[in-house]
């Protein structure tokens, strides 16, 4: 079982900046497509930004495109989610997910880092 752990999140003004960062255990994190999606109170969950196993395809939300930049550093078994321009809509809890490359669902899921944008 992979085991996926967030962590970066917190209270930040508008226009500022986070990063959050997904660590997983075992040795096959380099062969998942990962994900960031994100929940705020009363809507449903949102994908935010995916990446290829090797991170040569990013997909980018229209709502966090050119201010969010999604990543991952395999030797470190890591994902990155830098997030600039921070705005108070981007508050919600955000996780990270990964799926096998033929996967058609998300199987494995972190806890959540919570993200609260002020204005």
């Amino acid at each position: 079982q992979v085991q996926l752990v967030e962590s970066g999140g917190g209270l930040v003004q508008a226009g500022g900046s986070l990063r959050l960062s997904c660590v997983a255990s075992g040795r096959t994190f380099s062969t998942y497509t990962m994900g960031w999606f994100r929940q705020a109170p009363g809507k449903e969950r949102e994908i935010v930004a995916v990446i290829n196993s090797i991170g040569s395809s990013t997909y980018h939300a229209d709502s966090v495109k050119g201010r969010f930049t999604i990543s991952r550093d395999n030797a470190k078994n890591t994902l990155y989610l830098q997030m600039n321009s921070l705005k108070p809509e981007d508050t919600a809890v955000y996780y990270c997910a990964a799926r096998t490359q033929l996967g058609t669902k998300y199987d494995y899921w972190g806890q959540g880092t919570q993200v609260t944008v002020s204005s």
